[in-house]
């Protein structure tokens, strides 16, 4: 089955998730489900990756940790201490050809982890490409694979292997690693590429990339090469001075590609709040301003959704009805869905969430 193209995932549309009749078995559904035992037997920080296959959830390997590909969806659980508190941050990530199937099996999941947990976790959604601060601190590098995991990934067979490029590009702590098509057509000069070959690797430096991006390079060559227990020679090429008949050259094809984004939100867009609140009888979902964000306008009695620009949080009032509760992510996600920015990674946050969660909250105003 092809995966459909470039986030086609964003016109799901999520009217059943949060509904009562879901929320009334997942608690169950979660004390069933294997893949939630370690987190519950755990007492100490701990870091989890699992992803959906076939609407199940299933562990990430250790030393995969930080690879995503683009057709699958993930859910992360990061437990940390805070005064001597096991607290939690809960994330589903969303690939950009993952599948409506696949996006609302993590969402589900991820949701149905918090209520197991009493719902301590801080939820959040993230989209390849634009995830949030806290999500990228988790990995030394975030890397992006074509396609879903196929089942041999770790054990490379070299007369097998089928030659990947992989563009690494950005800025200190927020350099990430993507497989893009293996052609000329998608080197950029001001960024730094790595052509796997499965027994050898070749680094290949923009004559404009910076220091940061080659030195991530360096030490992306440096991982694979232990990951195949050091059977892979690597090399590093600078761009001025390389020959065209150079075997980095030759073997990459001529087809066009299409250049991708990695770019969060757009500094111009506007900023918006909005409530949603059922106080009425029935759920409304209304604006209550544009520009200026004051919390001021936020109340214990709903629940509010405020867009900054770059980064979208749901604020679940402490009165807030369980009606209100239930839709405040899919309402978010509703409303990403038909925005200018529909990759905004969300953070849901309520009056119970940790310190560093109420102060990044309140940092927006």
């Amino acid at each position: 089955m092809n995966k459909p193209k470039q986030y086609d995932w964003k016109d799901s549309n999520l009217a059943l998730f949060g509904s009562d009749t879901e929320r009334q078995v997942k608690k169950e559904s979660a004390e069933k489900e294997p893949a939630w035992k370690p987190v519950l037997e755990a007492q100490k920080p701990q870091l989890y990756v699992w992803r959906i296959e076939n609407f199940k959830v299933v562990e990430w390997p250790r030393d995969l940790y930080g690879k995503f590909y683009s057709g699958d969806s993930y859910i992360i659980l990061n437990a940390y201490m805070e005064a001597d508190k096991l607290c939690y941050d809960v994330h589903f990530w969303i690939g950009k050809e993952s599948t409506a199937d696949e996006y609302g099996t993590a969402a589900y999941k991820t949701v149905e982890l918090d209520t197991l947990l009493d719902d301590l976790p801080v939820q959040h959604r993230e989209v390849q490409g634009h995830e949030s601060a806290l999500m990228r601190s988790y990995f030394p590098e975030i890397t992006y694979l074509a396609g879903g995991c196929p089942s041999g990934f770790r054990n490379v067979t070299t007369r097998e292997y089928k030659p990947r490029l992989l563009h690494v590009r950005g800025e200190r702590q927020n350099i990430v690693v993507t497989e893009v098509p293996r052609s000329r057509k998608a080197l950029d000069n001001t960024d730094v590429y790595i052509l796997d070959l499965g027994d050898r690797a070749i680094q290949w430096n923009g004559s404009g990339a910076n220091k940061n991006e080659k030195f991530k390079a360096a030490q992306y060559l440096s991982n694979l090469k232990s990951e195949r227990n050091g059977r892979l020679a690597a090399s590093t090429l600078e761009e001025d001075g390389t020959p065209t008949e150079h075997e980095f050259y030759t073997s990459l094809t001529d087809e066009e590609v299409e250049r991708d984004s990695a770019s969060g939100g757009s500094p111009g867009a506007q900023k918006r709040m909005m409530k949603l609140s059922d106080a009425t009888g029935k759920l409304n979902f209304d604006l209550v301003s544009t520009d200026s964000l004051s919390k001021s306008n936020i109340t214990e009695d709903d629940v509010f959704i405020i867009d900054n620009g770059f980064e979208v949080y749901v604020y679940v009032g402490e009165n807030a009805s369980m009606t209100e509760r239930h839709n405040a992510l899919a309402y978010a996600h509703n409303y990403l869905r038909d925005s200018v920015n529909p990759l905004l990674p969300v953070t849901v946050v309520t009056p119970q969430a940790p310190a560093k969660t109420k102060a990044a909250f309140n940092a927006v105003f």
